[in-house]
């Protein structure tokens, strides 16, 4: 079992490696915490200790759990407890628990989203969409597709894509996002 201080020497690289993720300065972060750019950076270098001052800011900002930044050990109770955050109109629902990796996320995005043109963008990594409810219009590089309840499309994220909702009603979507060069691995029970 790691020690006390070697769980608080792993925060700064975490810390660094969520503000990487979200492709956040250091000043941006000082910002939205209120945390002084100099005192952020010395965290991520682990030149400062921790505490739950710096961390609960941290923690909001970065929108994870406080016990993923510090790697709490497992309670044994397996259930993620999430909270839904809203991005530009739409309802991300983590699903998943560490940061990097795979993410798995269920989004409830309403009819008539995002809205304007189709702006098609491009990223590192595979993103997988699972269609629970609604309907998701996907345009993938120049070919256009509606995903109906029950359709799945993986893809590599590096084909310029586009997601929107067509409407009737809203859509609910299962979704897995992977960094490059790690696919998804969907297994069915043979009968």
């Amino acid at each position: 079992m790691d020690s006390f201080d070697d769980v608080l020497e792993a925060v700064g690289p975490r810390l660094r490696m969520l503000r990487a993720e979200r492709k956040t300065t250091l000043a941006q972060l000082s910002e939205s915490t209120g945390i002084s750019v100099s005192t952020l950076s010395r965290l991520e270098s682990g030149q400062r200790r921790p505490t739950l001052e710096l961390l609960l800011p941290l923690a909001r900002a970065h929108q994870v759990q406080l016990d993923e930044l510090v790697d709490a050990p497992p309670t044994g109770d397996p259930r993620i407890h999430a909270k839904p955050i809203t991005r530009h109109g739409v309802v991300h629902i983590p699903l998943s628990r560490r940061p990097g990796g795979l993410q798995a996320f269920k989004q409830i995005v309403p009819e008539g989203w995002p809205g304007g043109d189709v702006e098609q963008k491009t990223h590192e990594g595979y993103d997988w969409v699972y269609v629970l409810s609604g309907r998701i219009r996907l345009v993938l590089g120049d070919k256009d597709f509606v995903l109906a309840e029950g359709e799945v499309a993986e893809f590599d994220t590096r084909v310029p894509h586009w997601f929107g909702n067509p409407g009737p009603g809203p859509a609910e979507m299962l979704c897995l996002y992977g960094p490059q060069g790690e696919r998804m691995h969907v297994r069915a029970r043979t009968r």
